[in-house]
């Protein structure tokens, strides 16, 4: 049964498109010949659409584009034989005050933005096509020259890669059945925002290479999300929950709660569902059911997280879980790529970016742990697998009142599972090639856990 406040959402949608009209892009000067760009004919027509509450709608072609910018009460509609192509200049992204990767900055806008909106509609079967290798090669150039200097952690920043979609501090948003390809960097970006729905979309971010960082759906600081038969081909975490990084996360210190997530596939990644790094703010009230996760991700549920970020994550339930060839059925780690998650600016280097000062903000040990508890796992069948458990956090620390039931899980060898305290364990079957038993370190509580 859906939530009321789903019930509303899908009503006021209705409502939206029963007074909607067709507003066509070409009448306001667009061309689909993949050569024009068409960045201000495009926002004409949205900014049309917006007087009345209307329809953007395209004849079949290649759109080539910069930012677009949605406004209240629209709907943009990519039909199929429709693609918006992004162009590979960053002049076209008009740099807004976002947070990007956990802290706010000002940054270069998504290819499509619902930036302060409210009441927005973005579907169809069409294509929305970030165009990504040019901005895949830009980064990974910059990661060759930072990596040599310790200079790891700030690349993702200093690279201004340009997001598909971004919902920016907006309400009732809907995304449905388009197909995302070739992001330059996160796929789906939702932050601050509320009542917002992603249904039946494709992501295809591996199309002519692999790129990096390129996100799936992140829900950042969000809250009442409804996320549901996505189909994911992505680099990086396919579905994500996020809340804020370090000294700036604790900061804001505004949450996600209130997330739904139901019937999807991911098919490449580095894990099917994710929690974190940012975790600052607190996440909560998560449930995921209907979880298929291919071996082309390398992990199927994955919390992480670092000693300098806090927050809270608790109240998660992720059930009726399939992996197929994923090497490490569950991923729980609170030391996250210490590379990336600790920043520390090289001795002798002056006139560094502000945000480098941010990232750099030493946090206090009792503020920096971060603490997960409560936690649900049910129904969850892996084969294949290398590992079933790779399962750490801190002795004092731990990872409290976690629930397992219902799990058959196939791998090469059991894994590890230290730091852990009140875990009930029920109905669970882990058979291993190499005979071996789930090894437990520094645990309390563990009730259940039946190794033959």
């Amino acid at each position: 049964m859906k939530s009321l406040v789903q019930f509303l959402f899908a009503f006021a949608c209705a409502a939206l498109a029963a007074h909607a009209a067709d507003i066509q892009a070409t009448d306001y000067g667009a061309k689909g010949d993949g050569m024009a760009i068409n960045t201000q004919a495009i926002q004409r027509a949205i900014d049309a659409a917006a007087k009345t509450s209307s329809t953007v709608v395209f004849k079949p072609g290649v759109y080539l584009t910069g930012a677009l910018f949605l406004k209240s009460g629209i709907q943009f509609r990519v039909d199929e034989g429709v693609t918006i192509r992004g162009v590979q200049d960053l002049s076209a992204y008009p740099e807004m005050p976002a947070r990007i990767a956990g802290i706010e900055m000002t940054w270069p806008s998504a290819l499509i933005n619902v930036y302060q909106q409210s009441n927005v509609q973005l579907s169809g079967k069409g294509i929305i096509d970030g165009d990504g290798k040019f901005w895949w090669d830009k980064y990974w150039a910059m990661r060759k020259d930072y990596d040599s200097k310790g200079l790891r952690w700030a690349a993702d920043y200093d690279c201004k890669r340009i997001r598909l979609i971004q919902v920016y501090k907006s309400e009732n948003v809907s995304i449905r059945d388009l197909n995302l390809q070739r992001s330059g960097f996160w796929t789906v970006h939702l932050c601050y925002s509320r009542n917002l729905s992603v249904d039946g979309v494709v992501i295809r971010n591996n199309i002519g290479g692999r790129g990096p960082s390129t996100d799936g759906i992140d829900v950042d600081s969000s809250s009442d999300v409804f996320i549901a038969h996505a189909d994911i081909e992505c680099n990086d975490d396919a579905i994500c929950m996020k809340a804020g990084r370090d000294a700036d996360g604790l900061r804001v210190n505004r949450p996600t709660t209130n997330v739904t997530v139901r019937d999807c596939s991911v098919r490449a990644g580095a894990g099917g569902f994710t929690i974190g790094s940012e975790t600052s703010g607190g996440i909560k009230n998560v449930s995921v059911s209907g979880l298929t996760v291919y071996s082309g991700a390398p992990k199927g549920i994955i919390i992480k997280s670092a000693k300098t970020r806090g927050g809270t994550v608790e109240h998660i339930s992720i059930r009726n879980v399939t992996l197929n060839g994923v090497a490490t059925a569950i991923d729980i780690g609170l030391n996250w790529n210490p590379n990336y998650s600790y920043a520390h600016i090289p001795a002798g280097l002056t006139n560094v970016p502000p945000y480098w000062q941010v990232l750099a903000t030493p946090v206090p040990p009792e503020k920096g742990l971060p603490h997960v508890l409560d936690v649900e796992i049910s129904n969850l069948k892996a084969t294949d697998a290398k590992q079933a458990f790779s399962v750490n956090a801190y002795p004092n620390d731990p990872l409290k009142n976690f629930t397992l039931s219902n799990l058959d899980i196939q791998a090469q060898t059991a894994g590890t599972i230290a730091d852990a305290q009140n875990w009930t364990f029920s109905n669970v079957n882990i058979k291993t090639a190499d005979g071996t038993h789930v090894i437990l370190k520094d645990c309390s509580g563990i009730t259940g856990l039946q190794q033959q």
